[in-house]
């Protein structure tokens, strides 16, 4: 039997990824036997971080700043830009320490059918981007999935229109598989290895 707050508390830990009401269940219990100060510190962080990580005006990824640490480094190549999905994907190839170009983070991929359009991705912002000028090529780096392939073809579309180059990452990377679980190396040299797409 569990408590209106208890209840309260189980329900709301399912909205993370991966746990359902029985993780749920056991994360509650456990900070309340046995880490109530941790539990206190994670909720003082998760609301520091909800008031305080916006998103970069000029890439869209994840920041406390109006630019990303990436888009204000001197030093990265702005002719390169590497549009992906999400913040973990440029955490991903960051972590590969191979391409020194500056991204895009679309935030998720074309889906007509869940309502994710091209506006939704901030489309229109990137192709203001390539019409600057200043990019001469951009790699796209979606997933191998169906809307992942929907999105790249989307954008090869939009950098053609520009005189931009586009390039598809692909060697190492597996059909219907995500960015964020490929490793380093991989991602390393699908990077180096992109071809013209």
């Amino acid at each position: 039997m569990t408590t209106p707050l208890l209840g309260d508390l189980i329900k709301a830990l399912t909205i993370l990824p991966g746990v359902g009401p029985k993780s749920a269940q056991r994360i509650a219990f456990n900070l309340l036997e046995r880490n109530r100060d941790g539990a206190r510190r994670l909720a003082r962080v998760l609301e520091d971080a909800m008031e305080h990580i916006g998103q970069c005006t000029r890439c869209r990824t994840f920041s406390e700043t109006a630019l990303c640490r990436v888009c204000a480094a001197p030093g990265r190549d702005p002719g390169v830009l590497c549009v992906v999905e999400t913040p973990l994907d440029v955490a991903s190839i960051e972590q590969s320490a191979s391409f020194r170009g500056l991204y895009f983070v679309l935030m998720g991929r074309l889906s007509p059918i869940d309502g994710v359009t091209p506006d939704t991705l901030g489309l229109p912002v990137l192709e203001q981007r390539l019409a600057e000028g200043e990019v001469r090529e951009m790699i796209v780096a979606t997933g191998t999935t169906m809307e992942g392939e929907a999105t790249a073809h989307y954008l090869r579309q939009m950098a053609r229109r520009h005189h931009v180059t586009p390039t598809r990452i692909a060697y190492g990377v597996p059909v219907g598989g995500e960015l964020e679980y490929v490793d380093g190396t991989t991602l390393s040299h699908a990077i180096s290895s992109r071809r013209e797409y």
